[in-house]
């Protein structure tokens, strides 16, 4: 992407009136969506990847925010520990798929061996091919089992990249999100690139297929998202088992209360 066209993809910018509507009709059809995956007993599993700072995090938000959590997960798995080093590689991701009625939605995923492990040398070229060849099948046996998959791959370019970077920096709330990791990977864009096609070319199979996102804009994506992970389930919308409470009959206090809440309550220096 060019200089020009970057910044014109930049300037497509919603309004955030437009954005939170836009945002709040999408979020009556996630809620609708799950009552369908939950009567039907469905099992969804979403997994998102892209570079650092892509906006993955963001779009998690933005779709788990309206959504009950019991039936609507999120798996952000840490560094393997010593004993998941020596398992089979899947091993430590399969306890969290979806069981019946449940979205789960990985944020990263088995991926990783794919991107971050091979470009910093946290696994072997043999490691990193064995992969890419197991991938299409482990991930056959799931859809065959019943689990559908739909994988995002969130892209971004590196000038934008290094913008948001920069800007965690700025921002005491958001330098936890940078590693040391993040900051030796900068330097690392074309090997990224190049194990992100050699993933498209190995792992986009017809029953679990790529979608890429552009997310240079990140409210565009995360709305282009959500309407797209809406038409990738099938599901008839249903309503909420309650539409409407009736009035609640309200009478006197009856039982005398010792007034233990009131003493336990907290400060309020707001």
């Amino acid at each position: 992407m060019t200089p020009k066209t970057e910044l014109a993809a930049q300037d497509k910018s919603l309004s955030k009136k437009a954005y939170e509507r836009a945002l709040k009709d999408l979020h009556v059809k996630l809620i609708r969506m799950q009552n369908d995956i939950r009567a039907s007993g469905a099992r969804v599993l979403v997994i998102f990847e892209g570079r650092d700072a892509a906006g993955k995090g963001g779009a998690i938000k933005r779709i788990t925010q309206p959504l009950n959590p019991r039936q609507a997960r999120v798996v952000a798995l840490s560094k393997p520990t010593e004993r998941e080093q020596h398992q089979w590689y899947f091993q430590r991701y399969i306890q969290h798929l979806p069981a019946a009625g449940e979205m789960v939605l990985f944020d990263r995923s088995w991926y990783n061996r794919a991107g971050v492990e091979p470009v910093m040398g946290f696994c072997s070229e043999a490691q990193h091919q064995d992969f890419l060849a197991a991938v299409p099948t482990f991930e056959k046996l799931l859809v065959d089992d019943g689990i559908q998959i739909i994988k995002y791959w969130f892209s971004v370019t590196a000038t934008e990249q290094e913008r948001r970077l920069q800007a965690r920096t700025d921002d005491p709330t958001k330098r936890w999100k940078i590693s040391p990791i993040d900051v030796r990977a900068r330097e690392k864009w074309d090997d990224y690139s190049r194990c992100k096609d050699l993933m498209f070319e190995h792992t986009h199979t017809a029953w679990a297929p790529w979608h890429a996102v552009d997310s240079n804009n990140k409210k565009r994506a995360r709305l282009n998202c959500i309407a797209h992970l809406l038409s990738q389930i099938p599901h008839s919308p249903r309503e909420a088992e309650i539409q409407s409470l009736p009035p609640r009959s309200v009478e006197p206090e009856r039982l005398s209360r010792s007034g233990t809440e009131q003493a336990l309550l907290i400060p309020e220096p707001f």
